[in-house]
């Protein structure tokens, strides 16, 4: 065999990565998607039927402001239908029985207590999606500062208070 035959072609085209590819089609989606919304805020009027309009040939006056309905009020947080599971993920021994003690005293309905194992940043309130104003509720209760959505292992019907240290 000739050295000529072992010898590799330094010629060819390489495919760019598809992390490339997507790099590009993400930046160019975003770039598209600035040009369309670049625009000013859409301008709010009030339409009226000609019928209902006072004279039907006037125009409107620019200085009357249209009437909203005023927003309905959310439920109000019923605290003894909710129920509430309180997690230790501190140091501090029967810091979550401590806890849902004190939870139990503000009107809430506990229903399990135990240690948290994972890495929690500060005490949370986790909530599901339709249990978000429970949770804001628990929090201004306890005086904790931080809620957030609840992930998986957590259930999807309560509250889970996960505490990192003892409540001020």
């Amino acid at each position: 065999m000739t050295r000529r035959a072992t010898r590799r072609s330094q010629r060819g085209a390489v495919a760019p990565s598809p992390v490339v590819i997507l790099s590009v089609v993400a930046v160019a989606m975003a770039a598209l998607a600035w040009f369309a919304t670049r625009g000013g805020a859409p301008e709010e009027r009030e339409i009226t039927p000609a019928a209902d309009s006072p004279s039907s040939s006037a125009p409107a006056s620019p200085s009357a402001e249209p009437s909203r309905p005023a927003k309905p009020e959310p439920p109000a947080v019923v605290r003894g239908k909710v129920y509430v599971e309180v997690y230790n993920n501190s140091g501090v021994t029967g810091l979550a029985g401590q806890v849902a003690t004190r939870v139990k005293a503000a009107g809430w309905q506990v229903v399990g207590t135990d240690n948290w194992y994972g890495t929690i940043p500060d005490t949370t309130v986790y909530f599901p999606p339709r249990l978000k104003a429970a949770a804001k509720q628990l929090a201004l209760d306890l005086g904790v500062k931080r809620t957030a959505p609840a992930v998986d292992p957590m259930r999807g019907d309560r509250l889970t208070l996960i505490l990192t240290g003892p409540l001020r």
